[in-house]
């Protein structure tokens, strides 16, 4: 019998600098042990500094590539990530609808790192009725989840509360990350939608300036560990593991002005 690998189909727009977006997806998905297929949804002019430039790609051809990818090689999983516009939005959504793909993890990109807008204002709702229903997991961090759910976060406490809140409508699963709080221990929440109970991911806050492509790097990392064929619990458990080394062994390298982008291939070269 021939050799089959796992398979992971990232959407999502390309980082010149190489830290986040595709870039970063290709890296983690490769480096957690599956195989990685891209579809490109935008050309960012980018580096550790900013985003300069956004070039969207054709709805057609973001249609395009994910059937190409598809009807010819399959996935055991899809990662979503910057897809800027309410036009490829619905398009991702539509194309993916023809496969029947079950394990969806959408990373709700919005704002990079560096402050710079990845997503249109008018696309926010959009990506809230038409693909945040679709998904198995999604991944925000704490400004991600205060647009979706139009309210604050302050503290720690909120963070079960809220993962849960914006599972309501789509019974979808929750990674709500926890690195914009303050503390010396972060404690991300995870809320498993298909067996309805939390899990509380723990870990020591790193000081690095090298945070370019984490939310990236971690749902990438997630949906490799789903296609590996492990329970979700242990999928996101994996998943912390990984991008928690990866921030601490990269802590120390100097790459570019700005921030720079997490160690994906520490296992390997340390």
């Amino acid at each position: 019998m021939e050799k089959q690998y796992k398979k992971v189909l990232t959407i999502a727009g390309s980082d010149s600098g190489g830290g986040a977006g595709i870039q970063a997806d290709i890296k983690t998905i490769s480096a957690c042990g599956c195989y990685a297929m891209s579809v490109i949804t935008a050309i960012t002019v980018q580096d550790t500094i900013g985003v300069t430039d956004v070039h969207p790609v054709p709805a057609k051809i973001v249609s395009g590539q994910i059937s190409a990818v598809l009807d010819d090689i399959g996935t055991d999983a899809v990662k979503i990530g910057m897809l800027h516009s309410a036009e490829i939005i619905k398009t991702v959504k539509n194309t993916l609808r023809k496969y029947h793909i079950k394990s969806i993890v959408l990373d709700p990109v919005m704002v990079a790192t560096s402050g710079d807008k990845l997503l249109q204002d008018e696309a926010v709702e959009t990506l809230k009725q038409e693909l945040i229903p679709i998904a198995r997991v999604i991944t925000p961090n704490i400004p991600e989840a205060e647009i979706l759910l139009g309210k604050k976060i302050r503290s720690q406490e909120e963070l079960a509360v809220m993962a849960r809140e914006l599972s309501l409508n789509s019974n979808v699963s929750v990674l709500l990350k926890a690195g914009h709080l303050t503390g010396d221990e972060l404690t991300d929440i995870f809320y498993n939608a298909e067996d309805d109970h939390m899990l509380e991911l723990k870990s020591e806050r790193i000081v690095t300036r090298n945070i370019h492509g984490t939310g990236c790097t971690l749902s990438s990392a997630v949906a490799s560990f789903i296609a590996l064929g492990y329970h979700l619990d242990d999928a996101i458990r994996n998943a912390h593991d990984y991008i928690h080394g990866a921030i601490k062994t990269g802590a120390d390298y100097t790459t570019g002005k700005g921030h720079g982008p997490v160690h994906h291939f520490y296992k390997y070269w340390e």
